[in-house]
């Protein structure tokens, strides 16, 4: 449905990144990311379906991959990932599942609290548009739906690519990381 290679050129991953594919399904974007990332990254693969995760870790073994770690995991709750780990979060086609108003708050402070400090967010959603494919199209959000939708929730656009039928809004860390405060003995 679109070039993957210029989804990969946008998301600027590199040698060493740790990226975190939510919503992974078969893990197309998840093993494409591990090739680029290498050994000295590592890639996190999260999918709700155990199905799903059993199909992709057939796919990782089959191939030798040694840099992915997949994991049933429903995105909308607090996620078995550490704290600033990862370099870019990518959530394709999944966000339409999502009740926003509902789980957006626990959604989104789980991706600023998993995110390094520069890290980025990158949404794939389909264009709000009628399509043979893909959701409903009032289930479908708009660019503008959905960066007001996260901008919310301490998020700042800072680029929209057009895919073809869908579209990719990038977003950077609004919110401050707190750092630890180093401990002080009186004597």
């Amino acid at each position: 449905m679109h070039d993957p290679k210029l989804v990969f050129s946008e998301l600027k991953l590199r040698e060493g990144d740790y990226f975190l594919d939510m919503g992974c399904g078969l893990g197309d974007y998840t093993l494409h990311a591990s090739k680029i990332v290498t050994d000295s990254g590592r890639v996190y693969a999260l999918d709700i379906s155990k199905t799903m995760i059993d199909l992709l870790v057939e796919r990782i073994n089959s191939q030798g991959v040694k840099n992915v770690e997949a994991m049933v995991v429903d995105i909308t709750d607090l996620l078995p990932i550490e704290d600033n780990c990862s370099d870019v979060c990518l959530i394709a086609t999944v966000l339409h599942t999502i009740d926003l108003a509902k789980n957006g708050k626990t959604l989104f402070s789980e991706i600023h609290r998993v995110l390094k400090p520069a890290g980025r967010l990158s949404i794939i959603n389909c264009k709000k548009e009628d399509q043979p494919f893909g959701p409903p199209l009032h289930m479908r959000l708009s660019p503008k739906e959905t960066e007001d939708s996260i901008k919310q929730h301490g998020f700042e656009k800072i680029n929209l690519v057009d895919l073809g039928y869908n579209y990719m809004i990038t977003f950077k860390n609004k919110k401050k990381h707190k750092t630890p405060q180093p401990l002080t003995f009186r004597v």
